[in-house]
């Protein structure tokens, strides 16, 4: 058997067992240096338009049910935590905006945060403490983890919806240019101000099965 081949069933077998996603610097070290890209887009491809696909989420990798079969593996009694709106609020402020602090949350949201969302969504995984601003009592900022990347389905932040898909999914209230402009480019820099989020943050509610 070639060394490739090798290499690639050695990646497979690798990210099969693995109990969280890896990323490419983890599996190669795992593997004993060796490179593993070329391995990663091989086994990608093979399993396209299969049962489980191989899919990169936040720089990580992971095995997860093809989207049209995930439905074959929901329990008969699914339990489902929905977020409150003030916590999918809050959510899709740090997702379009981070790192943001607690003021500059409550700023954009135009009320008060309570410690208790964020404590939630940190408790959930999909965001975490991302360090403090160096500005007059260094306040904690808050960002996002490659769980809510990976929960939600998205490769990284460029792939959150567009002021034009939340419309047209009926999600927002017409806005004025400016605002379209400000939001967009919250989303499009890898870090954010204090530009208003959408409206509604349910356009992020898309999980998908993982394998």
């Amino acid at each position: 058997m070639e060394p490739a081949d090798e290499l690639l069933r050695a990646v497979e077998a690798t990210l099969f067992a693995a109990e969280e996603p890896m990323t490419v610097e983890a599996l190669s070290a795992h593997l004993g240096g060796a490179d593993v890209r070329a391995a990663l887009d091989e086994l990608q491809g093979h399993y396209r338009a299969r049962g489980i696909q191989l899919v990169e989420r936040g720089k990580r990798w992971h095995f997860q049910t093809a989207p049209d079969l995930a439905h074959l593996l929901r329990r008969e009694r699914e339990q489902v935590r929905k977020l409150s709106r003030a916590a999918t609020e809050v959510l899709a402020i740090v997702a379009y905006h981070e790192p943001v602090s607690r003021a500059e949350i409550e700023s954009i949201r135009g009320v008060q945060t309570s410690g208790g969302t964020l404590d939630v969504l940190m408790e959930a995984g999909w965001v975490r403490v991302a360090g403090r601003r160096e500005v007059p009592g260094r306040p904690v900022i808050y960002a996002t983890t490659p769980e809510f990347l990976s929960h939600f389905g998205l490769k990284s932040r460029r792939d959150l919806p567009g002021i034009d898909e939340l419309k047209a999914a009926g999600l927002l209230d017409p806005v004025d240019d400016a605002y379209d402009e400000m939001t967009e480019k919250a989303r499009d820099e890898p870090t954010g101000g204090n530009d208003g989020p959408p409206e509604d943050a349910t356009a992020l509610e898309n999980p998908q099965e993982s394998a």
